[in-house]
């Protein structure tokens, strides 16, 4: 997380947590202040949240979300095993973790995924390559995924990013509507 703490939810997260199964266990990786993790805690969902800061775990007292404190830059993916109904990440890139990410996912798993795209570097940081999804990266590390959502653009404020929402789910099965986002089935 770069930056002040913001308490407000993601609109991209927002606008795709309710397409996780109800009371489904949330991973929140690199939970920086915690938002996300409160936003599903609030939901019902049990959440397991993840940070390199320990000060998190003072961010999350009261909520009733689990905190672990680990780098995830050093040593493999420390939740061998474990699987999720849903998994978020903002503001962050480490890839090495990709493939792991989405290995945890359960069948109908969503995983929503926002962080900076190269051309953010024109607004501040980050603005090194290695934190900067190249065009197209988060569709191609997660091509086993059934993608239901996906914007690579600038925002405002100013910054440029890539948004995925997909979801574990059998390639050429139909996707309940619930978890593509439709509000009603397509004629």
């Amino acid at each position: 997380m770069h930056g002040r703490v913001s308490l407000a939810a993601s609109p991209w997260v927002a606008r795709f947590a309710p397409r996780v199964t109800a009371g489904g266990r949330v991973l929140d990786l690199a939970c920086g202040g915690g938002r996300h993790s409160r936003l599903f805690a609030e939901r019902g969902h049990p959440v397991l949240a993840l940070d390199r800061d320990p000060a998190c775990v003072e961010r999350l007292a009261g909520t009733g979300v689990e905190f672990l404190a680990v780098d995830l830059e050093t040593g493999g993916w420390p939740l061998a095993g474990q699987r999720f109904a849903a998994i978020v990440v903002t503001n962050y890139l480490h890839r090495p973790l990709l493939p792991s990410i989405a290995a945890a996912l359960v069948p109908g798993g969503v995983l929503i995924y926002e962080t900076f795209a190269i051309g953010n570097e024109r607004f501040g940081k980050p603005s090194n390559p290695d934190f900067l999804l190249r065009p197209g990266e988060l569709l191609a590390a997660f091509a086993s995924l059934r993608v239901i959502a996906y914007e690579d653009g600038e925002t405002a404020p100013p910054a440029r990013v890539q948004r995925l929402a997909a979801v574990n789910w059998p390639a050429g099965e139909v996707l309940p509507t619930a978890l593509c986002g439709l509000d009603r089935d397509p004629e």
